[in-house]
């Protein structure tokens, strides 16, 4: 599935499981399994607990995606 093709969310990071799986609460109080996308890995972009990101999310299984973007903490 291409990357235009995710149906993308915002959301916050909840929980760092084994195997580099994330568990984030969506906007909409949907709770999913995320995993990194493959330039956030290339690039060393490091997610933590209390992140905000965004999720792109397949139509046809919408409890596993795709951590797209990890949003600037303005202080």
């Amino acid at each position: 599935m291409a990357k235009d093709d995710l149906v993308t969310l915002n959301g916050k990071v909840n929980d760092l499981s084994g195997g580099g799986t994330y568990h984030i609460t969506l906007e909409n109080g949907v709770n999913v399994k995320a995993r990194l996308c493959g330039k956030m890995k290339r690039f060393n972009i490091k997610v933590i607990v209390g992140d905000s990101v965004s999720v792109g999310l397949s139509p046809y299984d919408p409890t596993h995606g795709l951590i797209t973007h990890r949003m600037k903490i303005i202080k």
